[in-house]
């Protein structure tokens, strides 16, 4: 048993490590469509309770947690004690870094949760979500109405050309230093 465990670890981190869709599809979770992965997750002890609809951004950091561990200091009261819940995420959802999603929860479409969020509820279609515990500030609608208006329009850029485009337009210049 002990070496079946070891074996999967290491499975895990090489696969993981070479094919991060791959890996978090073998461990169980429940992709419903396209996902975008920006870094490494936490999907829990049991992340075949979480589904991901389409189009959904998980930037580096984010925390599914299914159950609730405090469970475990009241089971000398009643041995089987357990919360554990599902986690549904619905399409076209931007999850920022270090998002904390609590058992239970449901992010509906269309949906910006704000980096280090914490979600105890369910948000709603239509949301951006922000703070601790995660509320909903505004609709996704006003959310993009902003962007557009202070967008720079080099979202169609990748790599080396934008950072050209932003270096001109922040009109940076890079700063030789000489050795002593």
């Amino acid at each position: 048993m002990k070496y079946k465990r070891i074996y999967r670890w290491i499975y895990y981190e090489i696969v993981g490590r070479m094919d991060y869709k791959r890996y978090i599809k073998k461990i169980g979770v429940n992709l419903r469509g396209e996902v975008h992965l920006y870094g490494r997750s936490s999907w829990g002890t049991e992340p075949w309770l979480i589904t991901i609809g389409d189009n959904v951004h998980i930037t580096k950091g984010v925390q599914f947690i299914t159950h609730d561990g405090g469970t475990l200091i009241f089971r000398k009261d009643v041995p089987d004690l357990e919360i554990t819940k599902p986690i549904t995420i619905g399409n076209d959802v931007y999850l920022g870094n270090n998002v904390i999603l609590l058992p239970g929860v449901t992010i509906g479409n269309r949906v910006v949760v704000g980096a280090g969020a914490i979600v105890t509820k369910d948000i709603p279609d239509n949301s951006v979500a922000v703070g601790v515990p995660a509320r909903v500030i505004k609709s996704a609608d006003d959310y993009f109405e902003k962007l557009k208006i202070e967008s720079l329009h080099l979202g169609n850029l990748c790599g080396e050309e934008k950072d050209i485009a932003l270096k001109k337009y922040y009109n940076y210049v890079s700063v030789q230093f000489s050795p002593c």
